[in-house]
């Protein structure tokens, strides 16, 4: 292994609040549509209720999802984000053989565990072990839909997709999000 080449993390362990990072295979830009923002809504919020993580805050961007949360419990004998990853890919596979077949085939592998796979293999996880470096990356987060190059949002709190708008009002529209303030 080259010494100098970085790592990337994926590991979380229970009850540590993270920054993680998951990407669409070869950076496709698959979550551009709403359909598949709801299916990782719905996903969000069906792990909290069963109080499997805690969401402290996420963006869904085009190609990619930011979340900054927490593990609470395993899912039967898996890591929660493991499940979320497991079931969003899932309910995408079903939408495109639904209404876009042609598009299915670009995630189709050859592995022996499954036949498509939707997320890159290298997700990222940061502990967020200080106050500053958690509101670091929730600033970082409610701010990427305003990079030019998405240019997807005039302000944090005007992107309809992330919970930009739950930290500048308090109101909870997805009914998932927790304050950061409870956990630092």
């Amino acid at each position: 292994m080259d010494m100098f080449k970085v790592q990337r993390n994926s590991i979380m362990l229970l009850d540590n609040v993270y920054f993680w990072t998951s990407t669409i295979k070869d950076w496709k830009t698959l979550l551009a549509a709403d359909e598949y923002k709801i299916i990782i809504v719905d996903t969000l919020k069906e792990l909290v209720s069963r109080e499997k993580i805690i969401v402290y805050a996420f963006v869904i961007m085009p190609n990619h999802v930011h979340l900054v949360w927490e593990m609470k419990t395993l899912n039967g004998k898996e890591m929660p984000h493991a499940s979320f990853n497991k079931f969003t890919a899932h309910q995408f596979q079903k939408l495109l053989r639904q209404n876009n077949p042609e598009l299915l085939l670009h995630f189709k592998v050859e592995e022996t565990e499954r036949k498509y796979r939707f997320w890159q293999r290298d997700a990222l996880a940061v502990l967020m072990d200080s106050k500053e470096k958690v509101i670091q990356k929730i600033d970082y987060i409610h701010h990427n839909p305003l990079q030019e190059k998405w240019g997807l949002a005039k302000t944090p709190e005007s992107y309809k997709w992330s919970s930009a708008n739950f930290y500048e009002t308090d109101l909870d529209k997805f009914n998932f999000l927790t304050n950061i303030t409870e956990a630092f």
